[in-house]
């Protein structure tokens, strides 16, 4: 008979990062204006177990502000969850950090990696990785702070005559921080070029915490080959989740099984994408409506007429015409394979 039981890979194994105890090894990446609660809540549709983040958040923003952004808002059913924080001060950011945890954040992620410039000028993001010293002083003071596990995310450098990240990492790591997630791009690559895993590889050597490997996983495959050439403790999503939320899902299912879950078809995917909508307008009303627009088009790809409906739906003024849209592309009878 043949046996249909789960075949586990080695990454179905626990990760222990600090106190916290993570039953998958996949994480989703906090991005700005994407991975809010309505987001979240799709992924962990498909992904039960993984890491979800927040946007990031400004501890500036925090410092000054009566009542906490709605970008801080989490539910309990999403844990694990962390809360990612940014800024160079790091009296900002232990208070930032303490809000977070009464928040129910069960981790306090640090950007260290953001390269937008209205981020770098301010002294936050990746422009840390050229401030060492202040970089591990946030990390101590956070850590002093709270008593949930506090990371980091970064890139490898600011350039290519500034990769620094093992000296950086290990600076971090000194400081308190029990996991690193790093990119493979340095700040002034962006999101261009391809991800250089063997730098992550050089850091996954080089320190003793966690080291959790991001850039180019797009795909299950990309994640088994990123693991298996940088030797990491796990991979985090970020652009291939745009218009997919099944992909934290689909490599968290295969880590834990052996075998791929079935693709959804192109009529699974607007007709989630009708939801994302509806979603979106129920928690943001009129300013849902206009994010959806962007997420509404990531949707659109791969299949016959895909650029005319995502240019359609990039313009679109209400909930229903945007279902409507949907609706018809679905009704073709065309995207079901």
């Amino acid at each position: 008979m043949p046996n249909n039981s789960p075949n586990p890979t080695a990454w179905a194994k626990p990760l222990q990062i600090g106190t916290l105890t993570l039953h998958s090894r996949v994480f989703q990446s906090p991005l700005s204006g994407v991975t809010d609660l309505v987001f979240r809540r799709l992924v962990r549709r498909y992904a039960p177990q993984a890491m979800l983040y927040t946007e990031m958040v400004s501890a500036t923003e925090i410092h000054h502000l009566r009542t906490l952004p709605q970008v801080m808002e989490i539910d309990p059913q999403e844990n694990p969850i962390s809360i990612q924080l940014f800024d160079c001060r790091p009296d900002f950011m232990a208070a930032a950090a303490q809000k977070a945890v009464a928040q129910g954040a069960q981790s306090v992620d640090i950007n260290m990696g953001c390269p937008v410039n209205k981020i770098t000028k301010k002294g936050g993001g990746s422009s840390l990785l050229r401030q060492p010293d202040v970089a591990e002083a946030i990390v101590k003071t956070v850590v002093a702070a709270v008593d949930v596990p506090v990371t980091v995310k970064t890139r490898l450098g600011w350039d290519d005559q500034e990769i620094n990240i093992v000296e950086f990492a290990q600076r971090l790591q000194d400081a308190g921080a029990q996991m690193l997630t790093l990119h493979g791009r340095t700040r002034a690559q962006g999101y261009n070029g391809r991800a250089r895993w063997q730098w992550i590889a050089k850091v996954k050597q080089a320190l003793s915490i966690p080291v959790i490997a991001n850039g180019d996983i797009f795909s299950v495959e990309a994640a088994i080959a990123c693991l298996e050439q940088t030797g990491a403790d796990g991979v985090m999503c970020s652009r291939g989740s745009l218009g997919y939320p099944y992909l934290v899902g689909e490599i968290e299912h295969f880590f834990k099984t052996g075998e791929k879950r079935r693709a959804p078809t192109v009529a699974e995917k607007l007709t989630c994408a009708q939801e994302h909508l509806q979603m979106l307008w129920e928690y943001k009303g009129q300013r849902g409506l206009f994010q959806a627009r962007k997420h509404l088009a990531w949707y659109c790809k791969d299949f016959p007429g895909a650029a005319q409906l995502r240019e359609q739906l990039f313009q679109i003024n209400s909930v229903q015409e945007g279902k409507d849209l949907l609706d018809q592309a679905i009704s073709t009878g065309k995207l079901c394979l």
